[in-house]
């Protein structure tokens, strides 16, 4: 059997981490102090994507085509320009959104009826394709164009950026993505039209007549059960939401908890109703409740949550979890998380209890199971 390699993105470089023998093992770096972004292993062409965020000197990506030993460096996706006569993006609070590229912020694989297709959803809210593994990449303009992105702001960054993308497991021109801020879309045609969806959801730091607009929502992280694609579940600014209609309609789950507030969300792929979330305290505190991190799983669709600590640290704990640095493996049945002060770990029993894989590594932005 083979065995999961785990690929951890962080602010100094790209770790992948084996396992032996039941042991995992942390392997040295590529892109040595960089800041990496994104990272995706295509199921289909088996090539390793790695995005890098290099700051003033711009948005990178690279390709292997050999699990990470050699990496060649392949083009960006390309913000148009501006329509000539045309003024800058302003989001309501007055601040100018840039034109160009600033992040590559998520990585997908298409369906796999549609091969080597890779998406990419970028900040200033750009949703991307490629069908030539990287080489060239389309802009839905569908999107970039829509009146309704005009209306988007930054959250968890300054300027607005898709940091989810999607893929129905059954219907491969079903789309939904989410951004922060500016909601859910959804597009039934490959990415043809679009349609902001997601009644029901709350955005209390909004101006009041703005509050239940789908278009101001701050989705921190968008999950669906593949076996169950109709269940989706959310992470939001405001809480834990649920769906049973593809996000379409959303449902307030008001657990007793530590915590309600955080970024990751990951859900089983076969039982819609088990769920897994990392709690912190908002806006001016950004901690782990009580000092303690700590992980909370569903196993009834949130009408009861279990808080699982063992092997993790606290009291007197503050490492955050940001929303793409939760991770399931589904064959192994393994869960993965790293955070902002550089420690990892994994639970080979689905978050009852964790074994610390390193305490060292730089601030984990990012991990994914190949």
């Amino acid at each position: 059997m083979k065995q999961p390699v785990l690929c951890v993105a962080t602010r100094k470089g790209l770790f992948r981490v084996t396992r032996d023998n039941g042991s995992w093992q942390v392997q040295e770096p590529s892109f040595l102090g960089d800041n990496v972004s994104a990272v995706l292993h295509h199921p289909v062409s088996g090539l390793l994507y790695a995005a890098l965020d290099h700051g003033h000197f711009g948005v990178k990506l690279h390709r292997s085509a050999d699990g990470g030993g050699r990496w060649e460096e392949i083009p960006v996706p390309e913000n148009p320009p501006r329509p000539e006569g045309e003024g800058p993006l302003v989001d309501f609070l007055g601040r100018t959104i840039p034109d160009s590229l600033q992040l590559i912020w998520c990585l997908e694989a298409g369906h796999p009826s549609q091969g080597r297709r890779l998406w990419a959803g970028t900040a200033p809210g750009g949703l991307f394709h490629s069908d030539d593994d990287g080489d060239s990449w389309q802009l839905t303009e569908s999107l970039w164009n829509h009146p309704g992105r005009r209306r988007w702001m930054g959250g968890g960054l300054d300027s607005p950026g898709i940091h989810t993308i999607l893929v129905h497991p059954e219907e491969p021109g079903d789309i939904t993505v989410a951004v922060s801020c500016g909601g859910i879309w959804h597009s039934p045609d490959d990415g043809a039209t679009w349609e902001n969806i997601g009644q029901g959801m709350t955005a209390p730091y909004t101006p009041p007549e703005y509050a239940g607009d789908p278009g101001s929502q701050d989705v921190h992280r968008l999950a669906r059960c593949r076996g169950a694609p109709d269940r989706m579940w959310l992470q939001h600014h405001d809480g834990i939401y649920r769906s049973d209609d593809a996000g379409r309609n959303w449902r307030r789950i008001r657990p007793v908890l530590p915590g309600d507030f955080g970024f990751p969300v990951v859900v089983d792929e076969a039982d819609p109703d088990r769920a897994w979330f990392v709690p912190e305290i908002k806006d001016e505190h950004r901690v782990p409740p009580g000092g303690r991190v700590v992980v909370n799983r569903t196993e009834d669709g949130g009408q009861t949550f279990t808080t699982f600590h063992e092997g993790l640290p606290g009291p007197l704990a503050y490492d955050l979890v940001y929303r793409h640095s939760l991770d399931r493996d589904a064959g192994e049945g393994v869960l993965a998380m790293g955070s902002t002060t550089g420690s990892l770990w994994i639970s080979g029993d689905d978050g009852v209890s964790w074994e610390s894989i390193s305490r060292h590594l730089p601030p984990i932005y990012a991990l994914r199971f190949d």
